[in-house]
């Protein structure tokens, strides 16, 4: 059974049972079950699902891991986290959030205007609030009404002007103050592709002269007891361990210095993010080389190795792993629309009566191939194509035996990589198998459900919900429905594929999950050809079944041409305008077409089916 990397990638949130995806808690649904019971309400299109408990799950394993590394090795200082609201900033997800971690005080990061806002408004009680990225007086203003309104907030400075905006402020507001924290500029630099976060040449953070001056800046203001913490971050999705430590060391030592230097209340380091999780579906091309322990466990010890050899405190311990919390929670269900090779059946091939030597070799190859020789038929399939197509340029064949040729080739396709498998990993196979990968048309928008694919070539597991007890026989490539020639997922590793099966989707549907969507995507997803946002739904998981709660339909058309500034007003009389300037003379015929365009753009923009 092909289980697509669920044991790399599944954290035993999933399983498979019956030969279907199934919900590792309690009843254990089958995922399949959830979506047709949504589609039986009437949403069409993707879906996104919401699991609650798996968030809860990774606040609980953050804070357990953290608590035995700290009880194992001795440490005094406290542990914190607080969730950074750029990852995922929709109602759904934040608000099973803010309750689910309310018993450890789990707090939240802002980083603009907007997120501090929504941060006072939903954070726990006394939990922490950290502000990150750049401020303007508005900005530190918001801050300061924060502190007064009881709120634990820590307004971390990226600059020295907005120190001394902090300084200016604090002298026409009322107490209490917000703490102050630093974000420390170091040489250390992260790994994989956000590196770039970290090192000296970063966008964000204070250079050990600023750092210097800072002190000395709120030692002037009487400010210096406010200044509790300091913050550095070497990159989101850190894959390898080794570059933590060595940030950690600097960070560390920094901290110890500071407080030398008079710092007497700086009590507390933010790792920030960076806690990567699994993302690869093939143990060739993983995400991360460290289990959560061993994170825990080097930060502890570090730490308490550097305060011990420089006679200071422990520190606080505060991350912002906002990845790690989120990711797994979101699943984006999708059906399958077409496989366009399904055009290419025998009952397609139109032969005749005398056809060219070369399609008569390619109808005997596919009539004659067998185990025994299928990669080589399959290589004198491919080579007869290429002939074909030369001959049909210089005039020598016809359209008819052109298509001949394609159908021909596609069915030599399919049986070969049937009868040799796809555990043949030889490298001509491999090579092959690019060549004739079935597209499966499939009812998403890239660009508004996986942008990090596109823009950064991030992979997400994607398996099918169902036929898991049935061998998948087609290495796939998977189309979205937008108009763009970069809204595919190919898979170009020649040795790590992705198989689904050979279905007839005008009669059997077809799903697939794309998972671990969670975090930046649904944020960072765009109106490309004006799709919206998929229809999402909350799923609480019982003894019994599920329920379904929180069910928010997609965007109508009509909700994203108003977001995208246009006057619909305008948009609707328009139409009627035009309807009515039309040929038509017939009265009941305009009511019936003003009718259809008004239920359009009332609807979504995603696919219903394509006949």
């Amino acid at each position: 059974m092909n289980d697509y990397g669920l044991s790399i990638w599944g954290d035993n949130n999933f399983i498979i049972e019956q030969g279907k995806v199934c919900v590792n808690k309690k009843s254990k649904p089958a995922i399949l079950d959830i979506v047709k019971e949504i589609n039986s309400q009437g949403y069409r299109g993707p879906i996104l699902l919401r699991f609650p408990h798996l968030i809860k799950k990774q606040i609980e394993q953050i804070y357990a891991s953290f608590s035995k590394a700290k009880k194992e090795f001795g440490y005094k200082g406290n542990f914190n986290a607080v969730y950074p609201l750029k990852v995922n900033q929709y109602p759904g997800f934040v608000k099973n959030l803010v309750t689910l971690g309310k018993p450890y005080n789990y707090g939240l990061e802002a980083g603009s205007k907007a997120e501090l806002l929504l941060a006072m408004a939903y954070n726990n009680e006394n939990a922490p609030i950290t502000v990150n990225g750049f401020k303007d007086k508005e900005l530190i203003n918001i801050g300061f009404i924060a502190s007064e309104m009881g709120h634990n907030i820590t307004l971390t400075i990226e600059g020295l002007n907005e120190l001394e905006a902090i300084i200016a402020t604090a002298k026409e507001r009322f107490s209490p103050k917000p703490n102050i924290g630093l974000r420390i500029r170091l040489h250390s630099t992260g790994s994989g592709i956000w590196a770039k976060s970290g090192g000296i040449y970063s966008k964000f953070g204070l250079t050990s002269t600023e750092l210097i001056e800072a002190i000395n800046m709120l030692k002037k203001a009487n400010l210096l007891e406010c200044f509790s913490m300091i913050h550095f971050h070497i990159g989101s999705q850190i894959t390898e361990i080794h570059p933590l430590k060595k940030a950690l060391t600097e960070a560390g030592n920094i901290y110890a210095e500071l407080r030398k230097m008079g710092a007497k209340n700086l009590k507390a380091i933010n790792l920030g993010g960076g806690l990567a999780i699994e993302y690869s579906q093939f143990k060739q091309a993983s995400s991360r080389n460290y289990t959560l322990n061993e994170y825990a466990n080097d930060v502890v010890y570090l730490l308490k190795s550097i305060a011990e050899q420089k006679n200071e405190q422990e520190p606080d311990i505060f991350i912002e792993s906002g990845r790690f919390i989120s990711a797994s929670h979101a699943l984006l269900v999708a059906p399958v629309l077409e496989l366009f090779s399904q055009d290419h059946t025998e009952e397609k091939l139109n032969l005749k009566e005398k056809n060219p030597q070369l399609i008569t070799e390619l109808y005997d190859l596919y009539n004659s191939i067998r185990p025994s020789n299928a990669l080589e038929y399959l290589h004198d399939s491919i080579d007869h194509m290429e002939s074909v197509l030369t001959l049909f340029d210089l005039g020598y064949v016809d359209l008819q035996d052109r298509s001949n040729a394609e159908v021909l080739v596609q069915l030599i396709g399919k049986k070969a990589v049937i009868m040799l498998g796809n555990k043949n990993s030889t490298s001509d196979l491999l090579k092959i198998q690019e060549e004739i990968k079935e597209r499966y048309l499939v009812n998403f928008s890239l660009f508004q459900s996986l942008p990090d694919f596109w823009g950064l070539k991030q992979n997400f597991p994607i398996m099918p919900l169902d036929c898991l007890d049935i061998r998948p026989t087609l290495p796939a490539c998977i189309w979205d429905i937008t108009c763009d020639s970069d809204g595919e997922i190919s898979y170009k590793d020649e040795l790590n594929q992705l198989f689904l099966h050979d279905v007839d989707v005008e009669k059997d549907e077809y799903f697939l999950g794309f998972f671990l969507v969670g975090a930046y995507q649904e944020v960072l997803g765009m109106k490309h050809n004006l799709f919206t946002h998929p229809t999402e739904a909350i799923v609480e998981i019982n003894e019994t079944g599920f329920e379904i709660k929180n069910l928010l339909e997609s965007q109508s058309i009509l909700d994203i041409m108003e977001d995208m500034d246009y006057d619909i007003h305008e948009i609707q009389d328009t139409l009627n305008e035009r309807l009515e300037r039309s040929n038509l003379v017939n009265e009941t015929q305009k009511k019936q077409i003003l009718g259809e365009i008004y239920l359009f753009l009332n609807d979504n923009g995603y696919l219903k089916t394509i006949n």
